[in-house]
C-alpha cells in the first residue's frame, strides 16, 4: 500500500456529501488490532488535521475569506481491539442476517463470484 492511511481517510470523507463532512471529521473511530500501535490515533489525527488545515489555507488564499475551522477528532476506546469482532457478532446475532448471507451450498453452486453480490449492498464491481 503506497497511500498513507491518513490520506485514505481524508479522501473518503471528501467523497461524502458536504453537509456531513464536519461530523465525519469529528467522529473518526478506531477499531481493530492494527490500530493499537503506540500513538496510532494521535499520529492519524495529526496527519488528517494537517491535510484539512492545508485545504482550508488554499480556500482562504483563493477566496480571501477565512473559512470556519474544521475539528478533527480520532476516537480511541477500550473495545478498540475487539470492535470489529464485536460488531460482526452483533450483526450475526440478528434474525435478518441469515436473509442476506450466502450459504455454503450457494457458494458451491455459483463459486467465488457469488461474493460479488450482496442483497444489502447490491452488486459489487
Amino acid at each position: 500500500f503506497t497511500v498513507p492511511i491518513s490520506e485514505t481517510v481524508d479522501n473518503v470523507v471528501q467523497n461524502c456529501p458536504i453537509d456531513v463532512r464536519r461530523d465525519l471529521y469529528r467522529n473518526i473511530v478506531l477499531s481493530g488490532g492494527s490500530t493499537m500501535f503506540k500513538d496510532f490515533g494521535k499520529r492519524l489525527e495529526r496527519d488528517i488535521r494537517k491535510n484539512v488545515d492545508g485545504r482550508l489555507k488554499v480556500t482562504q488564499s483563493l477566496t480571501g475569506q477565512t473559512p470556519k475551522p474544521i475539528e478533527v477528532q480520532v476516537i480511541s476506546h477500550q473495545m478498540q481491539r475487539y470492535a470489529v469482532w464485536f460488531g460482526g457478532s452483533l450483526l450475526a446475532s440478528t434474525p435478518d442476517f441469515y436473509k442476506v448471507s450466502h450459504t455454503k451450498a450457494q457458494y458451491d453452486e455459483y463459486g467465488p463470484s457469488i461474493c460479488r453480490h450482496n442483497p444489502v449492498f447490491g452488486t459489487m464491481t
